[in-house]
């Protein structure tokens, strides 16, 4: 799993799209009452207290300590916990285990589907929205093209992020023995904040390692390199759209028979 830094105060204020847009996840998800359900990658803690109003127990369970600690600052009643997606396991098992914007910073998804497995009940639940195929692949390729041309550096190797395609993933998660019951890939093309700067607010946010070793002047005239590419394709009504592509699925563990 990436051990991307994260900039909570970023996160929270300017990039709580990652939150708002997770809602209809929670939807899909539909706790109840009496559940015990697992936040997966659970950032700072939105979804999971949003999870937690429906009357559910929830363990948030995140790879940052400083997302962990801003989310126990924000839910102090919520059990949030620091662990490693592709290495951890519960007792007991929970009914559901949850995950938005996350599961594409976890580069070894066997993994961490194995530990989903064995976190739920039989027939629990897996739900789960993360980048699919292509996502912000605009954004990327810009950044590829602007740091190698202009600096002489091949950055595709610090490229982080698993974006799988629907048959790529289901296959994953048929292979451990769930059944997927939901799949879709679909564009979904975010607003950002800021008006002229949404651009390098989301690439200090998400993408600020592919940076690492230029000047503070290197970096600017870089980041105004890929501003200027991708302008054409992103840049409209004043704002900045990233091209966000998502995958979304359910998938359940079955009972024992």
């Amino acid at each position: 799993m990436s051990a991307q830094h994260w900039q909570t105060d970023i996160y929270d204020n300017k990039l709580d799209f990652v939150s708002e847009l997770g809602r209809g996840v929670v939807e899909l998800l539909a706790p109840k009452i009496g559940e015990t359900i697992l936040d997966l990658g659970c950032g700072t803690g939105d979804l999971a207290h949003e999870i937690s109003q429906s009357g559910a127990a929830v363990i948030g369970l995140d790879l940052s300590a400083e997302m962990i600690d801003a989310a126990r600052r924000k839910y102090p009643g919520i059990d949030f916990r620091v662990g490693d997606a592709e290495h951890f396991s519960l007792e007991p098992q929970v009914d559901a285990v949850f995950s938005n914007a996350a599961l594409h910073w976890m580069t070894r998804p066997g993994r961490v589907i194995r530990c989903v497995w064995d976190a739920l009940k039989p027939g629990g639940r897996f739900v789960a929205e993360f980048g699919g195929k292509d996502n912000v692949g605009t954004v990327v390729r810009a950044i590829i093209r602007v740091l190698g041309r202009e600096y002489g550096r091949d950055v595709s190797p610090l490229n982080p992020w698993y974006f799988p395609s629907i048959a790529e993933y289901s296959t994953l998660l048929e292979r451990q023995g769930f059944r997927v019951v939901y799949a879709a890939h679909f564009d979904r093309p975010t607003r950002m904040k800021d008006g002229e700067n949404g651009l390098r607010v989301w690439l200090a946010g998400f993408a600020d390692f592919f940076f690492e070793g230029l000047t503070d002047r290197e970096k600017e005239d870089a980041i105004r390199r890929i501003e200027s590419e991708t302008r054409p394709a992103l840049f409209r009504d004043g704002a900045w759209h990233i091209d966000y592509k998502r995958l979304r699925i359910m998938a359940v563990k079955p009972k024992i028979e």
